[in-house]
């Protein structure tokens, strides 16, 4: 969800001030996605390295995340959405991890949209600590070196329990991952608009959608086209 900063600047803005429209966006594709047949969505909503910016905006982006666990995501339980959070969580003031914990286990029974949000999210780091998790236990002697195969990985992840995606869509047309699930998106259709965060509304969301249900999706295999899925 990139260029909430550059989107504010061409309007004359502070840079905070395209991080609360990118907020207000964040809840509207969570109200519609599901009208559209999508299941799960993730939201790259903090990286790791944003921790490097300048001390003020770090500091709006915790207040701003603070207020939008404690405001929005009431209505997301009414809307029977599942809450959900990947990142090296540790990294967030203690009172945004409580409040996060808090709403895991109230949406926990919900049985709608599954919404991840990725805060502090690094997929290098997820990748690294996934191959510690996976060491102790060859140490341990639960796991053989020899039976660690791709499903060993996939498991040891933040992702784990949840679909590959299917479609990546990076906003204000930026040409790069990012660092953004690299293990998980091995064959995700990307998609890219030049379109900031905040101008990327239904209309928007919806041409995405349709793009990615004209592709054939071959996985490698050429001349094989395999069904798609939201």
């Amino acid at each position: 969800m990139d260029g909430n900063g550059r989107w504010a600047q061409a309007r004359g803005l502070a840079r905070v001030r395209g991080h609360e429209a990118g907020g207000e966006r964040v809840e509207e594709i969570i109200r519609i996605a599901p009208q559209y047949g999508v299941r799960y969505l993730t939201l790259y909503a903090f990286s790791k390295e944003n921790w490097q910016r300048p001390q003020h905006e770090v500091s709006f982006l915790m207040e701003l995340l603070s207020g939008y666990l404690d405001q929005k995501l009431k209505k997301m339980m009414q809307n029977n959405v599942i809450f959900n959070a990947i990142g090296n969580l540790s990294d967030l003031p203690e009172t945004i991890q409580k409040k996060i914990a808090y709403w895991i286990e109230e949406a926990k029974n919900n049985t709608g949209l599954t919404a991840t949000f990725a805060f502090s999210y690094s997929s290098r780091f997820e990748i690294v600590e996934a191959c510690r998790r996976i060491a102790r236990r060859v140490r341990q002697g639960t796991l053989e070196p020899e039976a660690i195969c791709e499903q060993t990985l996939s498991e040891s992840l933040y992702t784990a329990g949840l679909p590959d995606p299917d479609l990546l869509i990076r906003t204000s047309g930026e040409m790069r991952i990012s660092n953004f699930l690299l293990w998980q998106i091995s064959y995700t259709e990307l998609y890219v608009t030049e379109k900031c965060w905040p101008e990327f509304g239904e209309e928007e969301f919806a041409k995405a959608l349709q793009d990615y249900q004209r592709r054939e999706r071959r996985f490698g295999r050429s001349g094989e086209t395999l069904p798609q899925v939201l």
